[in-house]
């Protein structure tokens, strides 16, 4: 059900330096100004390890463990940046490994009731490692190796230490057992 006028431009409530709130009949909620996804890669090596991200979010005060992630288009360097190839090159600057290949597992909204982000997962394959990941200059990022078998005893742990789980995290497990949209 829309709230306000039809065909109105959302009205710009305030700007950060990455983010836009805006009102749209009557409804609050932010975007980022340039990207234009959100990528997020399921990547399980040739001897089953899951690989993991751990880094601290300011926005929820803690540190996050999650899969490997981030902006598609974000800054000049990657204006018109395919969603395969934003996987690509965020899998290898966090985790240290290339993929032969990205396949799409699925995408939809991440948290429709504030954001337009719409994130895209993608399953890495071929891994090989190139790399000692860990982010770019702007990141402090702790990869993670964790054997799938080991993986809820690893998250159960982590969360006893105070780290926060992103959820995420599960639904891209979840694609992945369930394999590529046909």
């Amino acid at each position: 059900m829309s709230r306000g006028a039809p065909n109105q431009p959302p009205r710009i409530l305030a700007e950060g330096r990455y983010l836009t709130l805006l009102d749209e009949g009557g409804w609050e909620y932010v975007t980022r100004r340039g990207v234009t996804g959100i990528v997020v890669i399921v990547a399980v090596t040739d001897d089953g390890r899951v690989l993991l991200v751990e880094q601290l979010r300011t926005a929820v005060h803690r540190r996050v463990i999650e899969l490997p992630a981030g902006l598609v288009g974000d800054g000049d360097a990657h204006a018109g940046e395919a969603l395969a190839d934003a996987a690509v090159r965020e899998l290898v600057e966090e985790t240290g490994y290339a993929a032969r290949e990205m396949v799409p597992l699925g995408a939809g909204p991440v948290a429709v009731g504030v954001s337009d982000e719409v994130v895209s997962f993608f399953q890495a394959r071929g891994l090989t490692r190139v790399g000692p990941g860990g982010g770019d200059h702007t990141e402090d990022i702790t990869v993670h190796e964790v054997p799938r078998p080991e993986l809820d005893g690893f998250l159960a742990a982590a969360a006893a230490r105070g780290l926060a789980v992103d959820p995420k995290l599960y639904a891209g497990l979840y694609l992945l057992d369930r394999g590529p949209p046909r």
